[in-house]
C-alpha cells in the first residue's frame, strides 16, 4: 500500500507576518483613524497635538547618539573599502557622486512641486539656543565646549564635528583602534534598540500628529501629504529609468529594464519583508551570477548599502522642503545648499532603522532651521508609506553600481551579462544559502527596520566579512 502523504508536504509553508508587519499595519490605521478625527471634531484633533510632539521629542532624544555612531563607524568602513584598491576608491567616489546628485533632484523637484504650501501649521514651540548670528559665531560654534558634551547638548554640527574628529583619530590608530571601533559599534546597536522601543509608538505618535494636522488645515493637509508622497514615488521611479538607467546604458551597455527584470523575485522580498536587508545576500549571488568579479561584488554591494542610499537622500530633501512649506516658512537658497551640504555627510547615518531616517531629518533641520524640528511629526505619518519606494531606489542604485564598477574595472564578464539578461543562464535558486536567502523567516527585522536603510546593527558585520573575504 502507498504511503499517504501528510497534509501539507511538498508545498511551500505559508509565511508568517512579522512584528514589522504589525506595526506597519498599526501605522497605516492610526494615519486613517488620525484623518477621520481630524475631519469630524477639528477641536478634537488639534487637542491631540501633544501625541505626536512627544513622539518627535522621543525622536530628537536619538539624533546625537544615532549620528555619532554611524559617521564613528561610516570612517572606518571608508577605510577598509579605500585599501582594496581601485575597486573600493572608484565605489567610494561613485557613491559621493551619485547620492549628490540624489540630493541635488530632491531639492529640485521639492521647489518645483512646492509640497507642503498652504498648510500654515503653526504651534512650533522649539526655540534653538544660541543661534549664530555671523558666520565667524557660526564656524565657533561648531567647537564644543568638552568632547563629549555635543552628546548631551543640541547643536547637531558639533555632533558631526566630534564624530569625525574620533572617526579619524580611529583609524589612525590602525589595528590598536579595532577595539574602540567594536565598542562603538555596541553603542550603535544599543542605540537602535532603543530607537526600535520608540518607534512602537510610532502609531501613536502618527495618529495625534495627523489628527492635529488635518484638524488644523482640514482636507488640505491630506491633499498635501498625498503630493507628497505622489510627488516622492514619481521621483523615485524617474531617477531610477533616466538617471541610473542612463549611467548603466552609457557606461555598460545594459539596459536598466532588463536588470530590474531580472531582480524581479529581490523587489517583491523587499517589498513583503519591509526590508532590503533580506536582499543583500540575493543581490551578492545574483551579481555573480551576472558576471560581476566576486571581488567587485563583495566590495561594491556591503559598502553600497551604507553609503549608495539614492532613494533615502531624495527622500531628506523632499521632506524638509515640505515641512518648511508647511509651517509657512520655507528654506532659502542658501539654506537649502547648507542643509545639502549637511545631508551629504550625515544621510550616511540614515541608514539601520527607520527612525534612524528620521533622526537624520531632524537633526538636518535642526542646524539650519530649529523652528521647524517639530514639523517632523507631520511626516511620521506618512514615513512608513515611503519607506519601500525608499528601498527599492536604494536596492536598484546598488545592483547599478556593481554593475558600473564591475564595467570600469574590467572586472566584468559582458558575453555572461547578455546571455544571463536573455534568459539563457537561469539563476538557480538553489545556490543561495537558505539561511542567508531566507534570513527574513529565521529572523525577522526588527520593528520599524528601515525599508530603505541597512546598514547597521546585525548586519554590519557580515557585510565586512564579505567585502574582506573577497578582497583576499
Amino acid at each position: 500500500m502507498a504511503a499517504t502523504q501528510p497534509a501539507g508536504a511538498g508545498t511551500t509553508p505559508r509565511r508568517r507576518l512579522d512584528k514589522s508587519h504589525y506595526l506597519y499595519i498599526a501605522v497605516i490605521v492610526a494615519v486613517v483613524a488620525g484623518v477621520i478625527v481630524g475631519l469630524a471634531s477639528p477641536a478634537t484633533g488639534v487637542a491631540l497635538k501633544p501625541l505626536g510632539s512627544g513622539f518627535v521629542d522621543l525622536i530628537k532624544m536619538m539624533i546625537s547618539p544615532v549620528i555619532f555612531c554611524t559617521i564613528v563607524l561610516g570612517i572606518g568602513s571608508i577605510a577598509k573599502a579605500a585599501t582594496v584598491g581601485r575597486v573600493g576608491g572608484l565605489a567610494l567616489l561613485y557613491f559621493l557622486v551619485m547620492s549628490t546628485f540624489a540630493l541635488v533632484i530632491g531639492l529640485v523637484v521639492g521647489n518645483v512641486l512646492h509640497p507642503g504650501e498652504g498648510l500654515s501649521v503653526t504651534g512650533t514651540t522649539y526655540e534653538a539656543e544660541g543661534e549664530a548670528s555671523s558666520l565667524v559665531d557660526f564656524v565657533l560654534g561648531i567647537i564644543p565646549t568638552t568632547l563629549v558634551s555635543p552628546l548631551t547638548g543640541e547643536s547637531v554640527l558639533q555632533t558631526l564635528f566630534v564624530a569625525l574628529l574620533v572617526g579619524f583619530g580611529i583609524q589612525q590608530l590602525g589595528a590598536r583602534g579595532k577595539p574602540a571601533l567594536e565598542a562603538v559599534r555596541l553603542i550603535q546597536s544599543i542605540v537602535f534598540r532603543v530607537l526600535t522601543m520608540i518607534l512602537w509608538v510610532a502609531p501613536v505618535g502618527a495618529f495625534g500628529a495627523i489628527a492635529a494636522v488635518v484638524g488644523e488645515t482640514g482636507w488640505g493637509a491630506v491633499v498635501q501629504l498625498g503630493t507628497l508622497m505622489l510627488g516622492f514615488y514619481v521621483t523615485c521611479i524617474l531617477f531610477i529609468v533616466l538617471v541610473l538607467g542612463t549611467v548603466l546604458k552609457l557606461v555598460s551597455g545594459v539596459n536598466i529594464f532588463l536588470l530590474m527584470k531580472y531582480l524581479a523575485r529581490e523587489y517583491l522580498l523587499i517589498v513583503s519583508t519591509s526590508s532590503s536587508e533580506a536582499a543583500l545576500p540575493r543581490l551578492i549571488a545574483k551579481m555573480e551570477h551576472l558576471g560581476v568579479s566576486k571581488p567587485v561584488v563583495g566590495i561594491t554591494v556591503p559598502t553600497g548599502y551604507s553609503f549608495n542610499l539614492d532613494g533615502t537622500a531624495i527622500y531628506l530633501t523632499m521632506a524638509s522642503l515640505f515641512i518648511a512649506s508647511a509651517m509657512g516658512t520655507p528654506l532659502s537658497v542658501p539654506e537649502q545648499i547648507g542643509m545639502l551640504a549637511f545631508m551629504i555627510i550625515a544621510s550616511k547615518g540614515a541608514a539601520g532603522v527607520t527612525g534612524a531616517g528620521l533622526a537624520t531629518l531632524a537633526g538636518g533641520l535642526q542646524t539650519y532651521r530649529p523652528d521647524l524640528v517639530d514639523g517632523v511629526g507631520i511626516i511620521v505619518g506618512i514615513d512608513r508609506f515611503m519607506s519601500e519606494a525608499r528601498a527599492l531606489t536604494n536596492f536598484t542604485g546598488n545592483a547599478v553600481a556593481t554593475v558600473v564598477i564591475g564595467t570600469w574595472t574590467k572586472e566584468i564578464d559582458r558575453e555572461r551579462v547578455n546571455q544571463v539578461l536573455a534568459g539563457g543562464i537561469p539563476f538557480d535558486e538553489t545556490a543561495v544559502d537558505p539561511a542567508h536567502g531566507g534570513a527574513a523567516d529565521d529572523a525577522p527585522a526588527d520593528p520599524g527596520t528601515d525599508s530603505a536603510d541597512a546598514a547597521a546593527g546585525r548586519s554590519g558585520g557580515s557585510r565586512e566579512k564579505v567585502a574582506e573575504s573577497a578582497a583576499v
